[in-house]
């Protein structure tokens, strides 16, 4: 009886502990975020209000990126932007807009344009990039992956209250219409106006929501 009892209590206490050291670490996770969120809003062109980021977070460029109001991101956001490489020279310029929520492991690249509309909802495990690493053709077939040149076809545009699902991939020189909605693991290799919903690789039209 006396064992049961003893075993009983230090269950108690053991749980009573992790009960306490659990909320304990969340709330010491709550506090770092909020001042590694004003700290790291100094390293962007321009940042607005409520900037809510958890760490880690990886920022190159941030000189060329401006982040509009209630920005939230999760951990591992990755925002690059080149201007330079391999001695090529660029004038990145990456704009995100208001009400833009981004879960874990976003990668945007950008060394020509990226514009991200306003209310855009992210998954998680998403690549947005307005360039390549390197030409898909005989160009570079001896030069190691990690020296070929970055090139361009054209910027990334995102319009407003955009739904991004998990594992989408977009590529260059792509228009995404206010109000459409990507499918989990696209890869969107082209435009598509406004209200659409796309899903595939590549990404296709899968029907319009007619709202007018």
């Amino acid at each position: 009886m006396r064992n049961l009892i003893k075993k009983s209590i230090g269950l108690l206490l053991s749980s009573v502990y992790a009960f306490y050291n659990y909320n304990t670490q969340k709330k010491l996770k709550a506090i770092r975020n909020i001042f590694f969120s004003y700290w790291i809003r100094n390293l962007f062109k321009k940042c607005g209000k409520e900037i809510r980021l958890q760490s880690p977070v990886y920022i190159k460029g941030g000189q060329y990126i401006t982040i509009g109001d209630d920005f939230h991101a999760l951990e591992r956001l990755r925002l690059e932007c080149w201007d330079e490489f391999e001695g090529e020279k660029f004038v990145p310029d990456l704009l995100i807009g208001n009400n833009v929520v981004m879960n874990y492991n976003v990668h945007i690249g950008c060394v020509n344009k990226i514009i991200i509309g306003n209310n855009v909802l992210f998954g998680s495990n998403i690549l947005i990039t307005d360039h390549q690493h390197g030409f898909v053709d005989k160009r570079d077939l001896n030069i190691a992956p990690t020296k070929r040149l970055l090139s361009t076809t054209g910027p990334v545009i995102i319009g407003d209250y955009v739904w991004i699902g998990e594992n989408v991939s977009i590529m260059p020189n792509v228009s995404i219409g206010t109000g459409c909605i990507i499918g989990a693991n696209s890869v969107v290799t082209k435009s598509f106006p406004k209200n659409s919903v796309l899903a595939g690789i590549p990404a296709k039209l899968i029907k319009s929501l007619n709202v007018e």
